[in-house]
């Protein structure tokens, strides 16, 4: 019997129980196992594609595939930071029950600047890469990890991924020229970078080991997980094109051409799977793994109408593009405003690829949204986050609660007429705040590296 790594609390599972019972309508039949592709950028914002409101930026490709799948509007991220997201992503269980709640815990290893506080994924906690592969998929990840340093557990090949090729701490990850990364455990030297060269761009590395890793396993099944770097700071990228010649700052024209030249290797991607003929046997997520990490007001407006931005608990710090497409199987030009978020994609790939996700997570599988169905939103969807003194959110229905600090009251807003959180309505609904404090004092476990404050 598979299990999660993590104290059971009774009364936390009986309300588990209670609210978040929903299952998927068996109607429509879901073609056997497969490949699946999770593509992630690294700090880009809700507003920064053109499916989703961005005039300036220029991302075809990401708007042709919103236009032959399904582009979700109320998806959101594990976290609004990027290690305690990725574990969510991982594990299946939000940063209240997560081994990873931040960027950096009370104990862990050290990190790049020689503190500890890099805390790993422990050996048993049980990703979806090993749920995958347990199914019988090929699994690879190229990009950005964040989960482990060298020699611990958080290894992605201990993490269940076949193949690894990328940055292990998150903060290497900053710089686009570094002077090695890291193939499966050992060191990779990247000579043209040394001493501040800047000869080879990460980023176009990523993409040519993905259409390698598409290259050498297209006649099996494959889980491919592709976390960019991009559009993350620092801004650096080897030409400004197509906005060289645009009158912005130097940091608006790399941020642009940052995420027109993902858009351009996600085309790339399609037209691999194209060739290949395996693109009506590959679903593809698209997403972000948190909020802009710069709103660009004015410029590029990458947050949106959202309140908020990376670090904030708002919904410009956790909510996230969606595209899924799937030809043939998921409805082209849909839109849907199903919420759900990253504890969801464990179970929804294990259904895809016909695994047993495991007992005890905090998502469901939403493939039935993914299919047109309809499913319950009545569950709660919660967040923690230390970085900031301590801040949780709770989205429950059209509801959405932030506590900003411990003993302050929370705030409620009404997602449904008040996207951008503007107008707390708290006081006028005392119900829904005693049902969602009931939630919160049941939602999470304590943790050594992130204790409460």
């Amino acid at each position: 019997m598979i299990r999660i790594r993590r104290p059971i609390v009774i009364l936390a599972t009986i309300m588990v129980v209670l609210f978040q019972g929903c299952s998927r309508p068996k109607t429509q039949q879901i073609p056997p196992k497969p490949n699946i592709i999770f593509i992630m950028a690294d700090d880009m914002g809700y507003g920064d594609l053109g499916s989703y409101g961005q005039t300036v930026i220029q991302t075809p490709f990401l708007d042709q595939m919103a236009t032959e799948g399904m582009r979700f509007t109320q998806v959101y991220a594990g976290s609004p930071v990027c290690a305690p997201s990725r574990s969510v992503l991982m594990t299946g269980l939000h940063t209240g029950h997560t081994t990873v709640r931040g960027n950096f815990g009370k104990f862990g290893v050290k990190g790049l600047a020689g503190n500890d506080g890099r805390v790993p994924l422990y050996a048993d906690d049980l990703t979806v890469a090993e749920v995958m592969k347990g199914a019988g998929y090929v699994t690879g990840i190229f990009g950005k990890w964040g989960l482990g340093e060298p020699g611990t557990t958080g290894e992605p090949n201990d993490q269940g991924w076949d193949e690894w090729f990328g940055y292990l701490n998150q903060r290497r990850a900053h710089s686009y020229y570094p002077d090695f990364l890291w193939e499966n455990k050992e060191r990779y030297d990247l000579p043209e970078n040394a001493d501040g060269k800047e000869g080879t761009y990460t980023h176009d590395l990523f993409t040519a080991r993905a259409l390698d890793f598409l290259n050498r396993h297209q006649e099996k099944t494959f889980f491919l997980y592709l976390p960019y770097t991009v559009p993350h700071s620092k801004y650096e990228i080897p030409d400004t094109a197509p906005y060289t010649d645009m009158p912005w700052t130097d940091d608006e024209k790399v941020h642009a051409a940052m995420i027109t030249r993902l858009d351009r290797d996600v085309g790339t991607l399609f037209k691999r799977l194209k060739d290949l003929n395996i693109d009506e046997k590959t679903i593809v997520f698209f997403c972000s793994d948190n909020g802009a990490a710069e709103r660009w007001e004015g410029r590029f407006d990458s947050s949106g109408t959202l309140r908020g931005r990376k670090r904030d608990v708002y919904e410009g710090g956790i909510r996230t593009p969606m595209i899924v497409r799937w030809p043939g199987v998921v409805e082209a030009r849909a839109t849907n405003d199903f919420p759900w978020y990253f504890a969801d994609v464990l179970p929804t790939v294990a259904e895809l690829g016909g695994a047993e996700a495991p007992d005890g997570l905090d998502g469901i599988s939403v493939v039935s949204s993914i299919l047109g169905e309809s499913q319950s939103a009545d569950r709660f969807l919660y967040w923690e986050f230390f970085e900031a003194g301590f801040q949780q959110a709770v989205r429950w229905k059209n509801w959405k609660a932030v506590r900003q600090a411990p003993g302050l009251p929370l705030e409620l807003y009404d997602l449904l007429v008040d996207e951008g959180e503007a107008n707390n309505i708290a006081d006028s609904n005392p119900d829904i705040v005693r049902e969602i404090e009931a939630y919160i004092s049941v939602a999470r476990t304590e943790s050594e590296n992130w204790p409460t404050p």
